[in-house]
């Protein structure tokens, strides 16, 4: 079984549409004012469906890898985006940035390599 497909909601669509797009992802499907889909450089998708209302903390969390954490979050900022955090060295192995996306869905920039799939601690 693989992950290759995410849904988070949205409570506006052009503007969360204008957000991921920000971020990078390639839009592939447009359908307003409900939903679209996105890809990203390794070809996993998320999507984003409109809702009337979502939950002031959904408790989700998308995380987007890149190589340099640093220079990622200088160009999203350099772009408009604001960071709830700047980039950090975690006590799990990651450096990461955090922000939410325009319906409250936190959004973290990271960097973790190997010790993603294989921690010192991995059982």
């Amino acid at each position: 079984m693989n992950l290759n497909q995410v849904t988070v909601r949205c409570i506006d669509y052009n503007e969360s549409v204008a957000f991921y797009a920000g971020l990078g992802l390639r839009q592939i499907v447009d359908s307003p004012p409900r939903y679209a889909r996105f890809e990203s450089a390794s070809g996993t998708t998320l999507s984003i469906h409109a809702v009337d209302t979502v939950a002031a903390e959904s408790g989700t969390t998308l995380y987007f890898e890149v190589d340099d954490v640093d220079a990622e979050v200088e160009r999203l900022k350099a772009g408009g985006l604001e960071f709830d955090s700047d980039p950090i060295n975690q006590s799990w192995l990651w450096r990461e940035a955090c922000l939410h996306d325009p319906a409250g869905n936190r959004v973290c920039i990271y960097h973790a390599g190997e010790n993603r799939r294989f921690p010192p601690w991995r059982i």
